[in-house]
């Protein structure tokens, strides 16, 4: 192979190699009275008009948003609450008590900066690792997060046991 052959396509495989990923980090953390989910912007461009939906249903706790007192949840309850960030939830109906998901619109992330929300999430397992009103991390594992950014694809993400789902998200060029 000819060196200038040789230069070209190694310059082409480094173009393609270098587009840059964002990893995007959904974080849960148990709290009383609330618990709260906090996505990241681990990568290094600005993400916009990103759309995160969460999926409890097959979580090892089969887990659920508890977000009123006469609903499926157990003792206390918290509603959906933004506490940073530009985040909205993307259905009208909004989430309702006893659902196991929920898809939620942000406007954009920037590299490094992050959007939370508070609510309440039980388990429906009797026998669950801390009741079924405290969430261990090992009940939210199974359960995923997809984000999908602009026009591309969704990717998607398992939480693990330590209450994180890393999603790759290939959006930075």
């Amino acid at each position: 192979m000819k060196k200038s052959t040789l230069s070209l396509s190694c310059g082409l495989a480094l173009l393609f190699c270098t587009a840059a990923q964002a990893n995007v980090e959904v974080k849960f953390s148990e709290g009383a009275p609330k618990d709260r989910f906090t996505i990241s912007n681990q990568g290094k461009c600005e993400l916009k008009d990103l759309v995160v939906d969460l999926d409890l249903s097959k979580s090892q706790g089969k887990l659920i948003f508890d977000i009123t007192g006469a609903g499926a949840g157990v003792e206390v309850f918290q509603p959906f609450e933004v506490t940073e960030g530009d985040i909205k939830l993307a259905s009208a109906e909004g989430v309702k008590d006893g659902d196991s998901g929920m898809s939620l619109l942000i406007s954009s992330l920037k590299p490094g900066q992050r959007a939370s929300f508070t609510i309440d999430i039980d388990d429906t397992i009797p026998s669950g690792a801390r009741g079924m009103i405290i969430v261990a991390g090992s009940e939210i594992q199974g359960g995923t997060a997809s984000v999908k950014v602009g026009e591309m694809k969704p990717t998607i993400a398992a939480f693990n046991n330590k209450s994180k789902a890393i999603v790759p998200v290939s959006a930075c060029s």
